[in-house]
């Protein structure tokens, strides 16, 4: 669907990410009423759900000297847990309670989430560090006010390149820098 490695072709197929609309005053009340209550059901879960992985971990890697087929099982099980922990879609936190239709503001985050994504990744690599991430995924949330176009558009302009993402859910992005890297360490090879 898209074309990867030229980011005005992405770009151009973006202009239909627009910000979603202001919701209803009462509706973000009770969606932060009601994130009120979840959260502290959600902590517990959480702490269930952290337990129950590590067990699962450790029956795995028991399993792994037996089975590889029952440890990818227990792997993806584990993997199937930890996504309970996602914060549900209705929930509205407090800046989206102030904030709502404000575009200055979630560009302001979008362009504050995708400066440290650059950042890290134009960090050069340390000896003995992991190497800088080359992709990165933002979420919904960073950027609802003011639309996924602009994502594509701050981030193209640092770098990025758009992956197939679903823009009501996440953008996902690939430092292109990484790219040219490769090619030229494999250049003067």
């Amino acid at each position: 669907m898209y074309e990867y490695k030229d980011s005005r072709f992405v770009q151009a197929g973006t202009e239909h990410w627009v910000a979603w609309p202001v919701r209803p005053r009462w509706q973000l009340v009770l969606g932060f009423t009601g994130m009120i209550v979840y959260v502290p059901f959600w902590i517990a879960l959480a702490a269930v759900v952290m337990a129950g992985v590590i067990v699962v971990l450790f029956l795995s890697e028991i399993v792994e000297a037996v089975s590889d087929s029952g440890e990818r099982k227990l792997n993806a099980l584990a993997d199937g847990m930890l996504e309970l922990l996602r914060m549900p879609g209705w929930c509205v936190t407090w800046p989206e309670l102030r904030h709502e239709g404000d575009t200055a503001y979630y560009r302001a985050r979008v362009d504050k989430v995708v400066g440290r994504w650059t950042a890290q990744a134009s960090a050069p690599k340390k000896p003995k560090k992991p190497a800088p991430p080359v992709e990165c995924e933002i979420p919904w949330r960073n950027y609802r006010g003011a639309g996924g176009h602009y994502v594509v558009e701050t981030a193209a302009a640092r770098g990025w390149e758009l992956r197939p993402s679903e823009p009501q859910e996440s953008i996902r992005l690939w430092w292109s820098a990484a790219t040219r890297g490769e090619a030229d360490a494999g250049a003067a090879a």
